[in-house]
């Protein structure tokens, strides 16, 4: 083949100290004329969903091999949000993201890897290796290690992860289920290997990671568990190969066609609010202009076809029996533009070869879950740069609201309050300071937005924060305010009492008081002292943007 990135390393007799080193891994003489494919790959025993992916490295070892490469392991690591939830660890949780994409463009660039295989599955790592890929530009594929099974049950019950821990959890303080019934709802809830059931934030970037065109038909929907993953792995290990030799690089494929075509899907599905952050970030990387206005544009032409858990009644492995991808695109084909893919069909070839769809979990347009998509981007006085709602989880009663504001500057604050019964129906319960630079990081509000439905306040009580929410979160949470508290948004200067609109049909969200009043709040106020003053976190604040941009970090 032409010249590659690794004859850098493998060519010429001034690279006699290179080659004695690698010889010293057991790389032997007549290897290093191939391509040489790094597996970047994110196991660890620390989270169900990496667990299994032991097995994935030897297939996509396998298939590097069949290709015609020789392939190199390194690690990634990886934060299961779950775990790192309700304490200092989810500070860490989004900026592992721009961890991961340097980590993954730092040993491909010293070591001249020809081309990746970017093994990931949870939240941020995802993410993160999607903009490596798009920063990079080498020729790069995604294997997706796959969701979980759910759990079963007496009487045909399916545990899941969410609702059968966070949300039992408050059901448990409310006397709703006893001590029993919580202990086999937490023995039931993560039965297997695999990212969690629903529509959560891992499953959805697996499901627009295929949609994007960057891993194989099939990956983003595929059981953890079933053999179908570990032929998809050995495929994509061969198909790197491929894409070495002809040089097809992500920026290829990650065209502003690509990601609309992946919001489309995101907003049929009714996926996670992260991911508007996620695809934002990507898209920077890959130098495509995406503005936070493109997602209503697409909400509002763009029809929810399922019910997915949380919100919904369908998990992971019954979309994946519907017909996976193909099949939501099959649904949208008259909304969906023609874009080339990794697999090597494009977009509209993939379509055309769908011969089957169950409408029952996917519908077709005309007869939509919802007129509009899971996703609603909101506007107004408290939010001038945008914030998110989960629509597809907000009940119809809640939909226009307007509540008396309770105002915490902390996620352990909000749920203390809610758990000692402090907020009641009528309530807007507005959690700042915990934005890209205040939190800092961004935490995940799962536990105080599952609560509010564990106590049955889903219907009665909203959730306004700066913070961002889990692909879990159900019920009327708006999140990723911007600006945030912390550069002085709007957000920052409610105050307990304050009359709060959501209208979600017309995308607003207000403050209602006078521009008068807030001129002189803005002037009183006084930025607080960083929570973390010390450690990578610290030095992540000073850089990171707003959530609008996609909280990426800049220098600048």
């Amino acid at each position: 083949m032409s010249q590659k990135r690794s004859d850098a390393i493998t060519k010429g007799f001034e690279r006699t100290p290179h080659r004695a080193l690698l010889k010293g891994t057991g790389v032997p003489q007549q290897q290093m004329d191939k391509p040489f494919i790094g597996i970047a790959s994110s196991f660890t025993d620390l989270i169900p969903g990496h667990t299994g992916m032991r097995d994935l490295e030897r297939f996509i070892e396998k298939g590097v091999h069949s290709g015609g490469g020789h392939s190199f392991i390194f690690g990634i690591p990886g934060v299961c949000d779950g775990i790192a939830m309700g304490h200092k660890g989810m500070h860490y949780s989004l900026p592992t993201r721009e961890l991961i994409a340097d980590m993954v463009e730092s040993i491909a660039e010293a070591h001249r890897l020809d081309g990746l295989v970017l093994l990931t599955n949870c939240d941020k790592i995802t993410p993160g290796m999607l903009m490596a890929a798009a920063r990079l530009d080498i020729p790069c594929i995604v294997v997706t290690a796959g969701p979980m099974m759910t759990g079963s049950g007496r009487e045909g019950r399916r545990y899941s992860f969410v609702t059968d821990t966070f949300e039992a959890m408050a059901q448990f303080k409310a006397g709703v289920i006893d001590e029993k019934e919580l202990s086999v709802c937490e023995d039931h809830a993560c039965p297997t290997a695999g990212s969690c059931q629903g529509l959560f934030t891992a499953n959805t970037m697996a499901i627009l990671t295929e949609t994007l065109g960057m891993s194989l038909m099939g990956c983003g929907t595929t059981l953890a568990v079933a053999s179908k993953k570990k032929h998809l792995a050995f495929a994509s290990g061969q198909r790197i190969c491929d894409l070495v030799r002809e040089q097809i690089t992500p920026r290829q494929i990650l065209t502003k066609e690509a990601f609309e075509n992946a919001i489309r899907v995101d907003l049929a599905l009714g996926g996670s609010t992260n991911t508007v952050l996620h695809l934002l970030a990507i898209a920077n990387e890959a130098g495509v202009d995406l503005p936070l206005e493109d997602f209503d544009r697409l909400g509002r032409e763009t029809p929810q076809l399922a019910s997915m858990n949380p919100g919904g009644i369908y998990f992971m492995e019954d979309l994946d029996a519907a017909g996976g991808v193909p099949a939501v695109l099959y649904q949208l084909r008259d909304k969906i533009a023609d874009n080339p893919t990794l697999t090597g069909p494009t977009v509209k070839q993939i379509v055309s070869c769908v011969k089957s769809v169950d409408d029952e979990v996917v519908h077709d347009v005309a007869s939509p879950v919802r007129a509009e998509g899971g996703l609603a981007v909101l506007f107004g006085n408290l939010a001038p740069k945008g914030a998110i709602v989960k629509q597809s989880g907000v009940s119809e009663k809640m939909m226009t609201f307007e509540g008396r504001a309770r105002c915490f500057d902390s996620e352990e604050a909000a749920m203390d309050a809610l758990m000692g019964g402090q907020v009641v129906a009528g309530d807007v319960v507005v959690i700042r300071y915990e934005g890209p630079k205040g939190g800092p990081g961004m935490r995940e509000m799962l536990a105080p937005t599952a609560t509010l439905m564990g106590l049955g306040l889903g219907d009665s009580v909203a959730l306004v924060t700066d913070g961002r929410f889990s692909g879990g979160t159900r019920g009327p949470c708006i999140g990723h305010i911007s600006p945030e508290a912390a550069e002085g948004g709007p957000i920052a200067l409610v105050q307990d009492g304050d009359k709060v609109l959501l209208d979600i049909p017309q995308r607003k969200l207000e403050l209602l008081v006078d521009e008068a009043e807030l001129a002189k709040r803005q002037a009183a106020w006084v930025a607080p002292e960083p929570k973390i003053n010390s450690g990578w976190l610290a030095r992540y604040a000073k850089v990171v943007t707003s959530a609008y941009t996609g909280a990426v970090c800049k220098a600048d």
